[in-house]
């Protein structure tokens, strides 16, 4: 196998000062997302370099189908990436990517292994049907399954299927199949994205309106395998009109009390994850593996999406920063309390809610004064805000008292109190 072009000489992304201090101030400025994105490709990039090793190191642990097919797709890749590098980077940084990444560098070699490698025939195959042109590739099904990752999942009764493709028409080919399966995925914009027609056996990743988010309820790696705190919902059971309903409620929630926060949420986040709901409480979360996806049930209006998008969002963007610039230490045994968790936290886990609630904090203190939000989220924001203000403020105090803070944790900490001070200083201007 060859290297993977992308990976040689990778030696970490600079994370400029400026763009450091609007991080932790919870600032929408552009520029502090656009060094998260080059974190996380950076590591996506160093994830799969050592997936490429442990396959080429432990070779004879693979299972030869397995061992061929991933040569096969990794091969397909390295050809699309040198004649169209920003569409591969696309499907490598997608959000269920680094959690099928995260997962198969953690599984022990075995069946189970040689399963989550051939991921990669789906990565392959839908980098290549984004850049257009001929193709034909015939991939493995051993579960009657092909998924396209942010595109689609085809459902066949066949252990191999054929893909066909000139530059608009697709047409899948399953083994014993008298006809092809035909679905027109369509490039539709300078992105190379794709839109998934019809066929049998097909089923599509819906877009959300406004914007390049996707609602996935169909990559298998969505939720990890034996997650027990979530479920991820079923593509059949997903009210598809109430979360468009929901979304572009949201954005126009967020484009009335903060315009520069909803620019970020719909460039930062790639994906959301329909959970199971469990009782009347809202879920919500985020995987460290996949940053850019949110996790959530079905919030109960616009103004619950709204907070979970941004709430969520800054876990997603404080877990690839530390994966920048380590922020805490490893695990001790110390857990404290704060107001927002019944239970005591982990410093990790303190730092997260912090965070996540200084951004709601700021959403919540805005809405207060914006022109044409809603008075019964303007009511409930200014009660929201006096309860969380507080809260933040003893979790702040309890990690700049903490020893398990890192040199950069204490200063990103110490720039997030000079925004919650500046908070509950003056009145924010309207708008």
């Amino acid at each position: 196998m060859s290297r993977w072009p992308g990976a040689a000489g990778v030696n970490g992304v600079p994370l400029p000062a400026p763009a450091f201090a609007q991080l932790a101030r919870v600032s929408p400025a552009p520029a502090g997302l656009t060094v998260l994105r080059s974190a996380l490709h950076t590591r996506r990039l160093l994830l799969l370099k050592a997936l490429l090793i442990r396959v080429g190191r432990h070779r004879e642990s693979v299972g030869q189908g397995a061992l061929g097919r991933f040569e096969r797709s990794w091969e397909l890749l390295e050809r699309v990436e040198r004649r169209h590098p920003a569409v591969v980077r696309d499907v490598l940084d997608y959000p269920m990517t680094g959690a099928w990444l995260a997962g198969a560098l953690a599984e022990p070699a075995g069946p189970g292994f040689d399963r989550m490698l051939g991921h990669l025939d789906g990565l392959a195959a839908t980098a290549a049907l984004r850049c257009g042109g001929p193709l034909d590739l015939t991939v493995e099904t051993p579960d009657g399954l092909l998924p396209l990752p942010g595109v689609g999942r085809l459902r066949v009764a066949a252990a191999r299927v054929r893909i066909s493709a000139g530059d608009r028409t697709v047409r899948f080919h399953p083994d014993g199949a008298r006809r092809a399966l035909a679905a027109g995925l369509t490039l539709v914009d300078r992105h190379r994205r794709l839109l998934a027609g019809h066929g049998p056996g097909w089923s599509a990743v819906r877009p959300l309106p406004g914007g390049a988010a996707r609602l996935d309820d169909l990559d298998p790696y969505r939720v990890p395998g034996g997650a027990t705190a979530v479920t991820a919902a079923d593509h059949a059971d997903t009210d598809h009109t109430a979360w468009s309903a929901r979304w572009r409620a949201a954005q126009d929630l967020l484009l009335r009390t903060d315009p520069g926060r909803a620019a970020e949420v719909a460039r930062g986040v790639r994906a959301v994850v329909p959970l199971v709901p469990r009782g009347p409480r809202h879920l919500g979360a985020t995987l460290s593996a996949a940053p850019g996806a949110i996790l959530t049930s079905l919030p109960a209006g616009g103004e619950g999406m709204a907070e979970t998008l941004v709430h969520e969002l800054h876990h997603s963007k404080l877990a690839t920063l530390h994966e920048l610039v380590p922020l805490y230490g490893p695990g001790r045994d110390a857990v404290h309390r704060v107001g927002w968790r019944p239970d005591p936290r982990p410093i990790a886990g303190v730092l997260h809610g912090a965070y996540a609630h200084l951004a709601l904090a700021d959403l919540w203190r805005r809405a207060v004064t914006a022109d044409g939000v809603p008075r019964t989220w303007r009511s409930g924001a200014g009660q929201q805000f006096d309860d969380i203000h507080d809260q933040v403020g003893e979790a702040l105090e309890i990690l700049l008292e903490s020893d398990e803070l890192t040199s950069e944790g204490r200063e990103f900490t110490h720039q997030m109190r000079l925004h919650h001070a500046s908070l509950g200083a003056a009145p924010l201007a309207a708008g």
